[in-house]
């Protein structure tokens, strides 16, 4: 009989108002803000993209995808390097500007129960929220996240 799991390490990751919640697998590493390398006439989320070990890495905003406004750079945030889920990208992966530093917390069954208190549009970049104590982060859908990506990156190609 299978094991069921009743714990994983995961990552929340600071937005201007909320935070999201990636299992700590997803991210390659949290690095410094850098100044992205534009991409011409990319949307606004779109940021540019950032050298990380050798290679450009497509930088976005999470807010900006979600049609928030972008919230300035300021010296807290971080670029959190994601392992693509999918083959859309070229390299492997993607990174999201995060407003704060990440924090890696254990989380069990115990303590996260879905949190059916905010509707989640459809075809928008989040699967679900989860209740957390006092939290209520936000799922990313990283393929979906990964294909508004790549469909950008074709199109200014």
């Amino acid at each position: 009989m299978a094991e069921r799991l009743t714990e994983v390490y995961c990552v929340l990751i600071p937005l201007a108002e909320g935070r999201l919640i990636l299992p700590r697998s997803c991210v390659a590493e949290v690095v410094a803000h850098s100044t992205p390398v534009e991409m011409p006439g990319a949307p606004p989320w779109y940021l540019g993209t950032i050298q990380w070990t050798g290679r450009a890495v497509p930088l976005v905003s999470f807010e900006g995808i979600c049609g928030e406004a972008i919230p300035p750079v300021t010296g807290r945030a971080r670029i959190v390097v994601l392992h693509c889920l999918g083959s859309e990208l070229e390299g492997g992966y993607f990174a999201l500007v995060s407003q704060g530093f990440p924090q890696v917390l254990r989380v069990t069954t115990d303590v996260v129960r879905p949190d059916n208190s905010r509707a989640i549009p459809e075809r928008w970049p989040a699967l679900c929220q989860l209740r957390m104590m006092s939290e209520t982060p936000l799922v990313p859908d990283v393929e979906r996240l990964e294909s508004m990506i790549a469909q950008e990156t074709s199109v200014a190609a």
